[in-house]
C-alpha cells in the first residue's frame, strides 16, 4: 500500500496544489462508484475486494472482505487517507512541481488510482508532463502518439470502460 510521503506532501504545498480535489473526487466517483458501499468482486481487477471509489488493498491497510457494508463515513476517511498516500507518491514523479496544473495533477491521479503510481509515473504521460507539455501528456493519458489508444485492457481484452474513462481523463487534464 502506498505510504504518505512527507516529502510528497511538502511538494504539494509548495506546488500550491490541493490534496484530494473536489474535481478528483467527483472524477473518481463518476468512475468508480459514488456509492459503492458494499465490498465487491472487481472483475476487471481479478476479483480483488473492493469498496467505495475503487479503495482496495493496495491503497489501504484496512481489511477488505467481500459482502461488508462500510459507512458513508468510513468510505470518505479512507478515501482520504489512500488518495492522500496516492498523490504525496505521485507528485514525486514530476520534474516541474512549480507549474503542475491542478487539472493535470487531478488526472494523473486518477490514472495511478486506477493503474498504479508506478505505472502512471513510467508512462509517456509522465514523459511528456516533465518535459511541460501539459497538453501532450494528457492525450497521452488516453492515446499513443501512434493514434493508438492505450490502457484500455484489462486480461489482454479491450475494455470500452477503460477507453472512456481514459477519453474523459484526456478531456478533463487539459490546462
Amino acid at each position: 500500500m502506498p505510504r504518505i510521503n512527507p516529502k510528497g506532501i511538502a511538494a504539494i504545498a509548495a506546488a500550491g496544489l490541493t490534496v484530494c480535489s473536489g474535481g478528483l473526487i467527483a472524477f473518481l466517483g463518476k468512475w468508480e462508484g459514488a456509492t459503492e458501499y458494499t465490498v465487491y468482486a472487481d472483475k476487471l481487477a481479478n476479483g480483488i475486494p473492493t469498496v467505495c471509489k475503487g479503495i482496495t488493498h493496495w491503497v489501504t491497510d484496512t481489511p477488505i472482505i467481500v459482502g461488508e457494508v462500510w459507512s458513508k463515513e468510513k468510505c470518505e476517511e479512507e478515501e482520504r487517507a489512500a488518495i492522500t498516500a496516492v498523490q504525496s507518491n505521485l507528485i514525486l514523479c514530476f520534474d516541474r512541481t512549480e507549474k503542475i496544473p491542478q487539472s493535470v495533477f487531478d488526472m494523473a491521479t486518477s490514472h495511478a488510482w486506477n493503474l498504479g503510481v508506478l505505472k502512471t509515473c513510467g508512462s509517456q504521460a509522465m514523459s511528456a508532463w516533465q518535459a511541460g507539455e501539459w497538453e501532450l501528456g494528457c492525450k497521452r493519458l488516453a492515446v499513443s502518439d501512434g493514434g493508438k489508444l492505450v490502457w484500455v485492457y484489462s486480461g489482454g481484452k479491450f475494455v470500452r470502460g477503460l477507453a472512456n474513462r481514459r477519453a474523459d481523463e484526456w478531456k478533463n487534464c487539459a490546462p
